[in-house]
């Protein structure tokens, strides 16, 4: 049996849904509970502010994202742009635009997965609202970090000669999203002869469904201490990404098609598409992997770095920016990854 959202009324939704939160941050000061959150700085630091707007049938669909990995996915991808930064995520506000399909019990399993999300990265829930939707459901997410003035990295500091290095490994997300389209296909009977099969693709499934921000990866540089001089999250693509950096760093760059790292249920995943799996490499997206530049210098401490490749380095502005094929030729990078104003 559901509960209607309107027998609760807004703020007893927002009251029933953050019931029993805990705040984990010396700096949340005061959270949930008056009209505006209390956070404080301590001296040196400064304050980094993301959002992000979700909206159904534009970001994500309800045929085959379950609920509470949509919120785990919702907090997450935030925490990532903090990190990106070079920061630590400390507080989160959530607004939810909800139509009347929904219920309570629906919203409980949403912030059961922000929630678990909050959880695990030692975030506060500090605020947010709520309000009716006409089009679905709508999630906004703004995320509060900190980093010490020094230490933060912007997308503008690529030198020539700067080693191009990524995290993790890329195309899985945009394989689990072809995979579930491919189920959903069937569910619908559209295609008769696909039969519903997700075997041995548990993996591109993870990171489509429940990505994780690399917190690791900054931890591992801070202790290297190995400050990138440019970084950016892969969220539309790695060809959209490098060439942001490259344009606000005003340099060019050389990336390797040999050095992409791209798992193999990835790979297999391509072949059974008939898809070029280094295209999905550099243009699927949803990674959420760390992009970032270091100097030459660096070359020895990220090299032995678990999770981290070389995949290429930056040249002078003239040069442009290239992929340079396994059999020697270069190709234009172009940023064909995600737009959301397509």
């Amino acid at each position: 049996m559901s509960t209607e959202i309107a027998t609760l009324g807004e703020f007893g939704l927002i009251r029933h849904l953050t019931e029993g939160l805990e705040n984990r941050q010396p700096s949340t000061r005061y959270g949930i509970g008056d009209d505006a959150a209390v956070i404080a700085r301590s001296e040196g630091k400064q304050t980094l502010i993301t959002t992000d707007l979700l909206l159904e049938g534009v970001h994500f669909d309800l045929t085959y994202v379950p609920l509470k990995h949509l919120g785990y996915k919702a907090a997450v991808v935030n925490f990532s742009d903090i990190y990106a930064m070079n920061g630590t995520p400390t507080q989160i506000t959530v607004s939810l635009g909800v139509s009347k399909r929904f219920s309570v019990e629906d919203m409980e399993a949403l912030y059961a997965g922000i929630r678990l999300a909050c959880e695990e990265y030692e975030v506060d829930i500090v605020g947010g609202d709520t309000t009716s939707s006409m089009t679905g459901l709508t999630i906004s997410i703004t995320c509060l970090g900190e980093a010490g003035k020094e230490q933060i990295v912007y997308r503008n500091g690529a030198r020539e000669t700067d080693l191009i290095c990524v995290s993790g490994d890329l195309g899985a997300a945009y394989m689990g999203l072809q995979l579930l389209e491919r189920e959903k296909m069937v569910l619908k009977g559209t295609d008769l002869s696909i039969q519903p099969d997700f075997t041995g693709r548990e993996y591109l499934l993870e990171r489509q469904l429940k990505p994780e921000a690399r917190r690791d990866i900054i931890r591992q540089l801070a202790e290297d201490q190995v400050k990138p001089t440019a970084m950016m999250d892969i969220s539309d693509g790695l060809s959209s990404e490098i060439l942001h950096i490259c344009t606000q760093s005003k340099v060019g760059c050389r990336l390797y098609e040999e050095h992409l790292p791209i798992d193999y249920q990835t790979a297999a995943m391509a072949e059974e598409l008939n898809m070029n799996v280094s295209t999905c490499a550099l243009n699927g997206g949803e990674d959420y992997e760390l992009l970032f530049t270091v100097p030459l210098s660096a070359y020895d401490k990220v090299s032995q770095m678990d999770g981290v490749r070389v995949i290429g380095h930056i040249t002078k502005p003239e040069l442009g920016c290239a992929l340079v094929t396994r059999d020697g030729q270069e190709f234009e990078l172009k940023a064909q990854g995600w737009n959301p104003l397509q």
